[in-house]
Protein backbone atom coordinates (compact mmCIF):
# COMPACT_ATOMS: atom_id res chain seq x y z
CA UNK A 1 0.00 0.00 0.00
CA UNK A 2 2.86 2.70 0.81
CA UNK A 3 4.03 1.53 -2.84
CA UNK A 4 0.84 2.03 -3.93
CA UNK A 5 0.50 5.92 -2.88
CA UNK A 6 3.78 7.03 -3.61
CA UNK A 7 3.21 5.32 -7.35
CA UNK A 8 -0.44 7.65 -7.28
CA UNK A 9 1.19 10.55 -6.01
CA UNK A 10 3.66 10.70 -8.16
CA UNK A 11 2.06 9.58 -11.26
CA UNK A 12 -0.68 12.54 -10.93
CA UNK A 13 2.62 14.56 -10.57
CA UNK A 14 3.75 13.41 -13.77
CA UNK A 15 0.04 13.63 -15.08
CA UNK A 16 0.10 17.54 -14.28
CA UNK A 17 3.18 18.41 -15.69
CA UNK A 18 3.17 16.23 -19.23
CA UNK A 19 -0.13 17.73 -19.75
CA UNK A 20 0.83 21.57 -18.85
CA UNK A 21 3.40 21.84 -21.61
CA UNK A 22 0.01 22.10 -24.19
CA UNK A 23 -2.03 23.59 -22.16
CA UNK A 24 -3.91 26.73 -22.69
CA UNK A 25 -2.57 28.28 -19.73
CA UNK A 26 0.82 27.59 -20.24
CA UNK A 27 1.55 31.33 -20.68
CA UNK A 28 -0.38 32.56 -17.32
CA UNK A 29 1.26 33.67 -14.56
CA UNK A 30 -0.58 36.00 -12.15
CA UNK A 31 -0.09 40.10 -11.91
CA UNK A 32 2.72 40.43 -9.20
CA UNK A 33 3.06 44.19 -9.71
CA UNK A 34 0.40 44.87 -7.00
CA UNK A 35 2.50 43.36 -4.80
CA UNK A 36 5.86 44.12 -3.13
CA UNK A 37 8.53 43.04 -5.58
CA UNK A 38 11.66 43.37 -3.50
CA UNK A 39 13.65 40.01 -3.57
CA UNK A 40 14.58 38.26 0.11
CA UNK A 41 18.23 38.64 1.21
CA UNK A 42 19.04 35.61 3.15
CA UNK A 43 21.42 35.46 6.23
CA UNK A 44 22.87 32.18 6.74
CA UNK A 45 23.20 31.85 10.85
CA UNK A 46 24.22 28.16 10.31
CA UNK A 47 23.38 24.97 8.63
CA UNK A 48 20.14 25.10 10.44
CA UNK A 49 19.31 28.78 10.73
CA UNK A 50 18.41 31.03 8.42
CA UNK A 51 16.85 34.54 8.11
CA UNK A 52 15.37 37.65 5.92
CA UNK A 53 14.36 40.43 7.92
CA UNK A 54 11.30 39.29 10.54
CA UNK A 55 11.30 36.41 8.65
CA UNK A 56 13.36 32.93 9.40
CA UNK A 57 13.40 29.20 8.86
CA UNK A 58 15.21 26.82 11.32
CA UNK A 59 15.97 23.47 12.63
CA UNK A 60 14.90 22.72 16.83
CA UNK A 61 16.27 19.80 18.33
CA UNK A 62 13.89 17.80 17.92
CA UNK A 63 14.53 18.14 13.97
CA UNK A 64 11.21 19.49 12.95
CA UNK A 65 12.16 22.64 10.64
CA UNK A 66 9.97 25.76 11.90
CA UNK A 67 9.38 28.68 9.53
CA UNK A 68 8.00 31.78 10.34
CA UNK A 69 7.49 34.35 7.33
CA UNK A 70 4.92 37.32 6.82
CA UNK A 71 3.87 39.84 4.62
CA UNK A 72 1.14 40.30 1.66
CA UNK A 73 1.47 36.85 -0.87
CA UNK A 74 4.01 37.39 -3.11
CA UNK A 75 6.32 38.15 -0.10
CA UNK A 76 5.35 34.97 1.57
CA UNK A 77 5.89 32.93 -1.44
CA UNK A 78 9.55 34.80 -2.07
CA UNK A 79 10.50 34.35 1.73
CA UNK A 80 9.41 30.82 1.79
CA UNK A 81 10.96 29.79 -1.41
CA UNK A 82 14.03 31.82 -0.37
CA UNK A 83 14.59 30.62 3.25
CA UNK A 84 13.73 27.08 2.49
CA UNK A 85 16.11 26.99 -0.90
CA UNK A 86 17.92 24.06 -0.73
CA UNK A 87 14.97 21.37 0.69
CA UNK A 88 12.80 23.00 -2.10
CA UNK A 89 15.56 21.87 -5.16
CA UNK A 90 16.15 18.65 -3.13
CA UNK A 91 11.96 17.69 -3.12
CA UNK A 92 11.57 18.46 -6.37
CA UNK A 93 14.62 16.31 -7.23
CA UNK A 94 13.47 13.37 -5.00
CA UNK A 95 10.02 13.54 -7.08
CA UNK A 96 11.50 13.65 -10.59
CA UNK A 97 13.71 10.70 -9.99
CA UNK A 98 10.88 8.82 -8.38
CA UNK A 99 9.21 9.83 -11.78
CA UNK A 100 11.67 8.34 -14.56
CA UNK A 101 11.67 5.36 -12.06
CA UNK A 102 7.87 4.58 -12.47
CA UNK A 103 7.39 6.10 -16.00
CA UNK A 104 10.63 5.92 -18.16
CA UNK A 105 8.91 4.87 -21.76
CA UNK A 106 8.91 8.18 -23.65
CA UNK A 107 5.99 6.69 -25.59
CA UNK A 108 3.85 6.36 -22.74
CA UNK A 109 4.73 9.94 -21.73
CA UNK A 110 3.36 10.92 -24.89
CA UNK A 111 0.24 8.51 -24.60
CA UNK A 112 -0.67 10.45 -21.47
CA UNK A 113 -0.08 13.69 -22.99
CA UNK A 114 -2.19 13.31 -25.67
CA UNK A 115 -4.77 12.57 -23.17
CA UNK A 116 -4.13 14.65 -20.65
CA UNK A 117 -2.97 18.09 -22.48
CA UNK A 118 -6.29 19.47 -22.27
CA UNK A 119 -6.77 18.35 -18.22
CA UNK A 120 -5.03 21.27 -16.56
CA UNK A 121 -6.34 24.12 -19.35
CA UNK A 122 -8.67 25.80 -16.28
CA UNK A 123 -6.95 24.48 -12.56
CA UNK A 124 -5.49 28.21 -12.62
CA UNK A 125 -9.30 29.31 -13.15
CA UNK A 126 -9.95 27.93 -9.77
CA UNK A 127 -7.02 28.27 -7.54
CA UNK A 128 -7.77 31.77 -5.99
CA UNK A 129 -5.11 34.51 -7.51
CA UNK A 130 -3.88 35.32 -4.55
CA UNK A 131 -2.46 31.54 -4.05
CA UNK A 132 -1.03 32.03 -7.57
CA UNK A 133 0.70 34.90 -6.27
CA UNK A 134 2.51 32.96 -3.65
CA UNK A 135 2.81 29.50 -5.72
CA UNK A 136 4.49 32.00 -7.96
CA UNK A 137 7.11 33.68 -5.58
CA UNK A 138 8.20 30.36 -4.26
CA UNK A 139 8.81 28.80 -7.56
CA UNK A 140 11.05 31.32 -8.22
CA UNK A 141 13.63 29.31 -5.82
CA UNK A 142 12.93 25.91 -7.32
CA UNK A 143 15.26 24.59 -10.11
CA UNK A 144 16.07 25.45 -13.57
CA UNK A 145 16.76 21.47 -14.24
CA UNK A 146 13.54 20.48 -15.12
CA UNK A 147 12.65 23.48 -17.40
CA UNK A 148 12.12 21.60 -20.24
CA UNK A 149 8.96 19.40 -18.46
CA UNK A 150 7.13 23.02 -17.71
CA UNK A 151 8.15 26.67 -16.43
CA UNK A 152 9.02 26.79 -12.71
CA UNK A 153 5.58 28.59 -11.70
CA UNK A 154 3.48 25.81 -14.00
CA UNK A 155 5.26 22.79 -12.10
CA UNK A 156 4.64 24.17 -8.83
CA UNK A 157 1.16 25.10 -9.03
CA UNK A 158 0.54 21.84 -10.99
CA UNK A 159 2.24 19.97 -7.90
CA UNK A 160 -0.74 21.42 -5.45
CA UNK A 161 -3.26 19.14 -7.78
CA UNK A 162 -0.88 16.13 -7.88
CA UNK A 163 -2.11 14.60 -4.87
CA UNK A 164 -6.12 15.02 -6.25
CA UNK A 165 -5.16 14.08 -10.17
CA UNK A 166 -3.55 10.70 -8.76
CA UNK A 167 -6.23 9.80 -6.11
CA UNK A 168 -8.81 11.11 -8.79
CA UNK A 169 -7.42 9.21 -11.65
CA UNK A 170 -5.92 6.15 -10.19
CA UNK A 171 -8.82 5.85 -7.52
CA UNK A 172 -5.95 4.62 -5.67
CA UNK A 173 -4.35 7.44 -3.23
CA UNK A 174 -6.95 6.33 -0.33
CA UNK A 175 -4.51 7.29 2.59
CA UNK A 176 -5.40 5.81 5.50
CA UNK A 177 -5.63 8.98 7.90
CA UNK A 178 -7.40 8.71 10.92
CA UNK A 179 -8.89 11.99 13.05
CA UNK A 180 -11.26 12.80 16.10
CA UNK A 181 -12.53 15.40 18.36
CA UNK A 182 -13.47 15.21 21.82
CA UNK A 183 -15.46 18.44 23.64
CA UNK A 184 -17.68 18.73 26.74
CA UNK A 185 -18.04 15.63 28.84
CA UNK A 186 -15.73 13.60 26.67
CA UNK A 187 -12.82 16.32 27.19
CA UNK A 188 -10.66 16.14 30.59
CA UNK A 189 -11.14 20.45 30.97
CA UNK A 190 -14.44 20.63 28.75
CA UNK A 191 -12.43 22.24 25.93
CA UNK A 192 -11.99 20.90 22.36
CA UNK A 193 -9.24 18.58 21.73
CA UNK A 194 -8.34 17.39 18.14
CA UNK A 195 -5.97 14.65 16.80
CA UNK A 196 -5.02 12.94 13.58
CA UNK A 197 -2.26 11.21 11.84
CA UNK A 198 -1.60 12.42 8.39
CA UNK A 199 -1.00 8.90 7.17
CA UNK A 200 0.91 10.39 3.61
CA UNK A 201 4.10 8.42 2.62
CA UNK A 202 6.52 9.34 -0.35
CA UNK A 203 9.51 8.39 1.02
CA UNK A 204 11.35 8.86 4.31
CA UNK A 205 13.37 11.56 2.85
CA UNK A 206 10.22 13.42 2.08
CA UNK A 207 9.01 13.00 5.83
CA UNK A 208 12.12 13.94 6.97
CA UNK A 209 12.25 17.39 6.21
CA UNK A 210 8.50 18.61 7.44
CA UNK A 211 7.90 22.31 8.15
CA UNK A 212 5.65 23.70 10.55
CA UNK A 213 4.64 26.95 8.56
CA UNK A 214 3.67 30.20 11.02
CA UNK A 215 2.53 32.54 8.38
CA UNK A 216 1.67 35.91 9.20
CA UNK A 217 -0.63 36.87 5.97
CA UNK A 218 -1.76 40.75 5.13
CA UNK A 219 -5.08 39.71 4.84
CA UNK A 220 -6.74 37.42 6.92
CA UNK A 221 -6.12 35.61 10.46
CA UNK A 222 -2.18 34.12 11.03
CA UNK A 223 -1.92 30.57 10.99
CA UNK A 224 0.44 27.53 11.38
CA UNK A 225 0.21 24.16 9.34
CA UNK A 226 2.74 20.94 8.60
CA UNK A 227 3.78 21.18 5.13
CA UNK A 228 6.81 20.59 3.32
CA UNK A 229 9.16 22.21 0.87
CA UNK A 230 7.31 23.95 -1.67
CA UNK A 231 3.24 22.92 -0.68
CA UNK A 232 1.59 25.88 0.15
CA UNK A 233 -1.87 24.26 0.65
CA UNK A 234 -3.17 22.91 4.22
CA UNK A 235 -3.83 19.07 5.21
CA UNK A 236 -3.22 19.80 9.13
CA UNK A 237 -3.51 23.55 10.59
CA UNK A 238 -4.86 26.03 13.37
CA UNK A 239 -5.14 29.85 13.12
CA UNK A 240 -5.07 32.34 15.77
CA UNK A 241 -9.02 32.19 16.01
CA UNK A 242 -8.70 29.11 17.32
CA UNK A 243 -10.21 27.11 14.03
CA UNK A 244 -8.47 24.19 12.71
CA UNK A 245 -8.57 21.93 9.42
CA UNK A 246 -7.50 18.38 8.33
CA UNK A 247 -8.10 16.38 5.40
CA UNK A 248 -9.27 13.00 5.10
CA UNK A 249 -9.09 11.32 1.91
CA UNK A 250 -12.94 9.30 0.27
CA UNK A 251 -13.67 7.54 -2.37
CA UNK A 252 -13.86 9.53 -5.67
CA UNK A 253 -15.32 9.33 -9.67
CA UNK A 254 -13.05 10.68 -12.03
CA UNK A 255 -13.44 14.00 -13.48
CA UNK A 256 -13.80 15.28 -16.29
CA UNK A 257 -11.33 18.61 -15.58
CA UNK A 258 -9.47 19.77 -12.86
CA UNK A 259 -10.87 22.29 -10.43
CA UNK A 260 -9.66 23.67 -6.70
CA UNK A 261 -7.42 21.19 -5.19
CA UNK A 262 -8.33 20.24 -1.58
CA UNK A 263 -5.43 21.38 -0.15
CA UNK A 264 -6.02 25.15 -1.52
CA UNK A 265 -9.32 25.11 0.24
CA UNK A 266 -8.54 24.34 3.19
CA UNK A 267 -5.69 27.01 2.52
CA UNK A 268 -8.43 29.62 2.51
CA UNK A 269 -10.87 28.21 5.27
CA UNK A 270 -7.59 28.32 7.34
CA UNK A 271 -6.64 31.78 6.48
CA UNK A 272 -10.30 33.37 6.50
CA UNK A 273 -12.63 31.57 8.39
CA UNK A 274 -13.48 32.14 12.22
CA UNK A 275 -15.63 29.47 13.36
CA UNK A 276 -17.68 26.70 11.57
CA UNK A 277 -20.43 28.77 9.84
CA UNK A 278 -17.63 30.63 7.43
CA UNK A 279 -16.06 27.47 7.12
CA UNK A 280 -18.71 25.98 5.56
CA UNK A 281 -19.44 29.35 3.91
CA UNK A 282 -16.04 29.05 2.23
CA UNK A 283 -16.21 25.30 1.04
CA UNK A 284 -19.58 25.65 -0.52
CA UNK A 285 -18.87 28.46 -2.88
CA UNK A 286 -15.80 26.07 -4.18
CA UNK A 287 -15.90 23.77 -6.83
CA UNK A 288 -13.35 20.51 -5.94
CA UNK A 289 -12.59 17.44 -8.16
CA UNK A 290 -12.18 14.57 -5.63
CA UNK A 291 -14.02 13.61 -2.29
CA UNK A 292 -12.81 14.70 0.68
CA UNK A 293 -13.71 14.71 4.55
CA UNK A 294 -12.92 18.16 5.87
CA UNK A 295 -12.88 18.33 9.83
CA UNK A 296 -12.85 21.75 11.46
CA UNK A 297 -12.44 22.28 14.88
CA UNK A 298 -13.73 25.50 16.61
CA UNK A 299 -12.73 27.22 19.17
CA UNK A 300 -15.84 29.80 19.65
CA UNK A 301 -18.37 26.86 18.36
CA UNK A 302 -16.06 24.12 21.38
CA UNK A 303 -17.30 21.52 18.55
CA UNK A 304 -15.87 20.06 15.43
CA UNK A 305 -17.88 19.12 12.11
CA UNK A 306 -16.86 16.86 9.15
CA UNK A 307 -17.42 19.17 5.78
CA UNK A 308 -17.97 16.77 2.94
CA UNK A 309 -16.81 17.62 -0.47
CA UNK A 310 -17.37 15.59 -3.95
CA UNK A 311 -17.64 17.15 -7.40
CA UNK A 312 -21.50 17.00 -7.23
CA UNK A 313 -22.09 17.06 -3.74
CA UNK A 314 -21.35 18.54 -0.17
CA UNK A 315 -22.84 17.34 3.24
CA UNK A 316 -21.63 18.43 6.70
CA UNK A 317 -22.28 15.83 9.48
CA UNK A 318 -22.49 16.73 12.88
CA UNK A 319 -22.64 14.46 15.85
CA UNK A 320 -26.62 14.36 16.96
CA UNK A 321 -26.20 14.44 21.13
CA UNK A 322 -22.70 13.29 21.58
CA UNK A 323 -19.20 14.97 22.58
CA UNK A 324 -16.62 13.31 20.17
CA UNK A 325 -16.22 13.03 16.66
CA UNK A 326 -14.42 10.72 14.38
CA UNK A 327 -13.18 10.26 11.17
CA UNK A 328 -11.78 7.98 8.61
CA UNK A 329 -12.06 7.45 4.99
CA UNK A 330 -15.85 6.82 4.69
CA UNK A 331 -18.23 9.46 4.57
CA UNK A 332 -20.95 10.04 7.08
CA UNK A 333 -23.15 12.70 6.50
CA UNK A 334 -26.54 11.95 4.69
CA UNK A 335 -25.35 13.71 1.45
CA UNK A 336 -22.46 10.95 1.08
CA UNK A 337 -23.07 7.84 3.22
CA UNK A 338 -25.02 6.15 1.07
CA UNK A 339 -22.95 6.78 -2.45
CA UNK A 340 -22.24 3.44 -3.84
CA UNK A 341 -18.40 4.23 -3.81
CA UNK A 342 -19.00 5.09 -0.19
CA UNK A 343 -20.77 2.03 0.63
CA UNK A 344 -17.77 0.22 -1.84
CA UNK A 345 -15.22 2.01 1.00
CA UNK A 346 -16.81 0.81 3.87
CA UNK A 347 -16.96 -2.99 2.49
CA UNK A 348 -13.49 -3.39 0.78
CA UNK A 349 -11.47 -0.99 2.38
CA UNK A 350 -9.89 -0.33 6.27
CA UNK A 351 -11.50 2.42 6.72
CA UNK A 352 -14.44 1.34 9.17
CA UNK A 353 -11.81 -0.68 10.53
CA UNK A 354 -9.70 1.87 11.92
CA UNK A 355 -12.74 4.01 12.66
CA UNK A 356 -14.21 1.27 15.17
CA UNK A 357 -10.80 0.99 16.77
CA UNK A 358 -11.05 4.80 17.84
CA UNK A 359 -14.64 4.15 18.86
CA UNK A 360 -12.96 1.80 21.37
CA UNK A 361 -10.50 3.64 22.42
CA UNK A 362 -12.47 6.62 22.89
CA UNK A 363 -14.75 4.39 25.28
CA UNK A 364 -11.95 3.21 27.32
CA UNK A 365 -10.09 7.10 27.75
CA UNK A 366 -13.59 8.80 28.88
CA UNK A 367 -11.43 11.99 29.19
CA UNK A 368 -9.41 12.76 26.45
CA UNK A 369 -6.14 15.41 26.91
CA UNK A 370 -2.95 15.76 24.79
CA UNK A 371 -0.87 12.69 26.40
CA UNK A 372 -4.00 10.34 25.88
CA UNK A 373 -4.51 12.06 22.54
CA UNK A 374 -0.89 10.98 21.67
CA UNK A 375 -1.61 7.40 22.78
CA UNK A 376 -4.85 6.99 20.54
CA UNK A 377 -2.87 7.88 17.31
CA UNK A 378 -0.01 5.95 18.38
CA UNK A 379 -1.47 3.01 19.18
CA UNK A 380 -0.63 0.01 16.75
CA UNK A 381 -2.97 -3.14 18.12
CA UNK A 382 -6.37 -3.50 16.42
CA UNK A 383 -10.12 -4.23 17.67
CA UNK A 384 -10.17 -5.67 21.14
CA UNK A 385 -5.89 -5.03 21.19
CA UNK A 386 -5.03 -7.69 19.08
CA UNK A 387 -1.76 -7.64 17.24
CA UNK A 388 -1.93 -6.71 13.92
CA UNK A 389 2.05 -6.89 12.81
CA UNK A 390 3.25 -3.84 12.91
CA UNK A 391 2.94 -1.10 9.31
CA UNK A 392 -0.57 -3.30 9.32
CA UNK A 393 -3.27 0.07 7.10
CA UNK A 394 -5.56 -1.68 9.59
CA UNK A 395 -3.94 0.15 12.60
CA UNK A 396 -4.48 3.75 13.51
CA UNK A 397 -0.51 3.55 13.72
CA UNK A 398 0.62 2.23 10.73
CA UNK A 399 4.05 3.25 10.91
CA UNK A 400 4.29 5.92 7.95
CA UNK A 401 2.61 8.95 9.23
CA UNK A 402 3.58 12.11 7.48
CA UNK A 403 2.98 13.61 10.90
CA UNK A 404 1.13 13.52 14.04
CA UNK A 405 -0.85 16.64 15.45
CA UNK A 406 -2.85 17.57 18.38
CA UNK A 407 -4.92 20.86 18.50
CA UNK A 408 -6.41 22.79 21.82
CA UNK A 409 -8.06 25.78 19.78
CA UNK A 410 -9.19 27.48 22.96
CA UNK A 411 -5.78 27.48 24.31
CA UNK A 412 -4.51 28.25 20.82
CA UNK A 413 -1.45 25.38 21.69
CA UNK A 414 -0.64 22.35 18.83
CA UNK A 415 1.46 19.65 19.20
CA UNK A 416 3.43 17.89 16.10
CA UNK A 417 5.30 15.11 15.82
CA UNK A 418 8.73 14.65 15.07
CA UNK A 419 10.28 11.62 13.25
CA UNK A 420 10.02 8.49 12.59
CA UNK A 421 6.20 8.92 11.76
CA UNK A 422 4.26 10.26 15.04
CA UNK A 423 6.43 8.11 17.33
CA UNK A 424 8.69 10.65 17.94
CA UNK A 425 8.40 13.80 20.45
CA UNK A 426 5.25 16.19 20.43
CA UNK A 427 6.54 19.75 20.09
CA UNK A 428 4.38 21.93 21.47
CA UNK A 429 3.37 25.46 20.30
CA UNK A 430 1.65 28.25 21.56
CA UNK A 431 0.05 30.55 18.51
CA UNK A 432 -0.71 33.21 20.71
CA UNK A 433 3.14 34.21 21.99
CA UNK A 434 4.24 33.10 18.79
CA UNK A 435 2.61 36.00 16.89
CA UNK A 436 3.15 38.09 19.66
CA UNK A 437 6.68 37.65 20.00
CA UNK A 438 7.59 38.45 16.82
CA UNK A 439 5.78 41.97 16.66
CA UNK A 440 7.84 42.40 19.60
CA UNK A 441 11.24 41.10 18.63
CA UNK A 442 13.60 39.26 15.65
CA UNK A 443 15.37 37.50 17.27
CA UNK A 444 15.97 34.25 16.19
CA UNK A 445 15.12 30.81 18.39
CA UNK A 446 12.82 27.65 18.21
CA UNK A 447 9.07 28.54 18.72
CA UNK A 448 8.24 25.21 20.98
CA UNK A 449 6.55 25.67 24.33
CA UNK A 450 9.52 22.91 25.26
CA UNK A 451 8.09 22.51 29.05
CA UNK A 452 4.49 21.12 27.72
CA UNK A 453 6.13 18.46 24.94
CA UNK A 454 4.62 14.75 24.95
CA UNK A 455 7.53 12.31 25.23
CA UNK A 456 8.88 10.35 22.37
CA UNK A 457 7.23 6.96 22.62
CA UNK A 458 9.04 3.89 24.30
CA UNK A 459 8.25 1.74 21.63
CA UNK A 460 11.48 3.14 19.74
CA UNK A 461 13.66 1.98 22.29
CA UNK A 462 12.12 -2.13 21.73
CA UNK A 463 13.76 -4.70 19.89
CA UNK A 464 10.29 -5.24 17.92
CA UNK A 465 11.00 -1.32 16.59
CA UNK A 466 14.68 -2.14 15.60
CA UNK A 467 12.92 -5.81 14.15
CA UNK A 468 10.20 -3.67 11.98
CA UNK A 469 12.96 -1.30 10.33
CA UNK A 470 15.33 -4.69 9.29
CA UNK A 471 11.63 -6.25 8.02
CA UNK A 472 11.14 -2.59 5.69
CA UNK A 473 14.51 -3.27 4.25
CA UNK A 474 13.51 -7.10 3.89
CA UNK A 475 10.49 -6.61 2.74
CA UNK A 476 11.85 -4.78 -0.27
CA UNK A 477 14.34 -7.48 -0.94
CA UNK A 478 11.66 -9.92 -0.97
CA UNK A 479 9.42 -7.96 -3.16
CA UNK A 480 12.33 -7.59 -5.98
CA UNK A 481 12.84 -11.28 -5.69
CA UNK A 482 9.71 -12.51 -7.01
CA UNK A 483 9.45 -9.75 -9.41
CA UNK A 484 12.51 -10.99 -10.72
CA UNK A 485 11.71 -15.25 -10.20
CA UNK A 486 14.55 -15.22 -7.64
CA UNK A 487 15.48 -18.02 -5.60
CA UNK A 488 15.04 -17.09 -2.12
CA UNK A 489 16.72 -19.24 0.52
CA UNK A 490 14.57 -20.94 3.27
CA UNK A 491 16.39 -19.34 5.79
CA UNK A 492 15.55 -16.04 4.39
CA UNK A 493 12.02 -16.05 4.71
CA UNK A 494 12.36 -17.69 7.81
CA UNK A 495 14.29 -14.91 9.24
CA UNK A 496 11.70 -12.19 7.27
CA UNK A 497 8.50 -13.49 8.71
CA UNK A 498 10.20 -13.48 12.59
CA UNK A 499 11.15 -9.97 12.21
CA UNK A 500 7.20 -9.14 11.88
CA UNK A 501 5.02 -12.37 12.84
CA UNK A 502 1.66 -11.19 13.39
CA UNK A 503 1.62 -9.59 9.80
CA UNK A 504 -0.45 -11.65 7.51
CA UNK A 505 2.12 -10.32 4.54
CA UNK A 506 5.14 -11.76 5.39
CA UNK A 507 3.32 -15.52 4.86
CA UNK A 508 1.35 -14.35 1.73
CA UNK A 509 4.39 -13.05 -0.16
CA UNK A 510 6.17 -16.32 1.14
CA UNK A 511 3.14 -18.34 -0.47
CA UNK A 512 3.62 -15.94 -3.81
CA UNK A 513 7.49 -17.25 -3.71
CA UNK A 514 6.48 -21.24 -3.61
CA UNK A 515 3.44 -20.91 -5.36
CA UNK A 516 5.65 -19.58 -8.32
CA UNK A 517 8.04 -22.50 -7.74
CA UNK A 518 5.42 -24.96 -7.71
CA UNK A 519 5.62 -25.93 -4.75
CA UNK A 520 2.09 -25.89 -3.65
CA UNK A 521 2.01 -27.84 -0.62
CA UNK A 522 4.51 -25.36 1.28
CA UNK A 523 2.31 -22.54 -0.67
CA UNK A 524 -0.85 -23.51 1.08
CA UNK A 525 0.81 -23.63 4.28
CA UNK A 526 2.12 -20.03 3.93
CA UNK A 527 -1.23 -19.16 2.61
CA UNK A 528 -3.24 -20.83 5.28
CA UNK A 529 -0.78 -19.54 7.99
CA UNK A 530 -1.75 -15.51 6.46
CA UNK A 531 -5.56 -16.38 6.29
CA UNK A 532 -5.04 -16.76 11.12
CA UNK A 533 -4.04 -13.27 10.83
CA UNK A 534 -5.59 -9.82 10.61
CA UNK A 535 -5.58 -9.20 6.46
CA UNK A 536 -5.54 -5.55 5.53
CA UNK A 537 -8.73 -5.25 3.57
CA UNK A 538 -11.96 -8.04 1.95
CA UNK A 539 -10.25 -7.86 -1.34
CA UNK A 540 -6.65 -8.32 -0.29
CA UNK A 541 -8.30 -11.65 2.05
CA UNK A 542 -10.81 -13.24 -0.97
CA UNK A 543 -6.45 -12.65 -2.94
CA UNK A 544 -5.26 -15.45 -0.57
CA UNK A 545 -8.78 -17.29 -0.32
CA UNK A 546 -8.22 -18.01 -4.07
CA UNK A 547 -5.22 -18.89 -4.08
CA UNK A 548 -5.67 -21.45 -1.94
CA UNK A 549 -8.63 -23.12 -4.15
CA UNK A 550 -5.97 -22.66 -7.08
CA UNK A 551 -3.80 -25.02 -4.98
CA UNK A 552 -6.38 -27.43 -3.99
CA UNK A 553 -7.56 -27.49 -7.82
CA UNK A 554 -3.99 -28.21 -8.88
CA UNK A 555 -3.11 -31.10 -5.98
CA UNK A 556 -5.85 -33.44 -6.67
Amino acid sequence: MKKRILVVFLIGFLLVCLSCGTSKSMHHQPKISDYDTILPIVKKQSDSVFSSGNNFFLKNKQGLWELYVEGDAYQIGLNSGALTDSLLKKQEHIFFSKIKDIVPSKFKQNMLRNFLKWYNRKLYLNVPEEYQTEIYGVSQYTSHDYDAIASQYLRNLYLHAAHDIGHALQDLALVGCSSFAAWGEKSEDGNLILGRNFDFYVNDAFAKDKIVAFIKPKTGHPFMMVTWPGMIGAVSGMNQEGLTVTINAGKSKIPLIAKTPISILTREILQYATNIDEAIAIAKRTTVFVSESIMVGSASDNKAVLIEVSPNKFGVYEVPNNNQLICSNHFQSDALKNDKRNENQILNSHSKYRYDRMVELFGETPKVNPKKASEILRNKDGLENIKLGYGNEKSLNQLMAHHGIIFKPEEKLVWVSANPYQLGEFVCYDLNKIFKNREQTDTIVSLSKSELNIAKDPFLATVEFKNYQKFRIEDEKIDSSLKKKDTISSEFIQEYQSLNPDYWIVYYKAGLYFYQKKEYALARNHFEKALTKEITTLPEKQKVEKYIKKIKSKLR
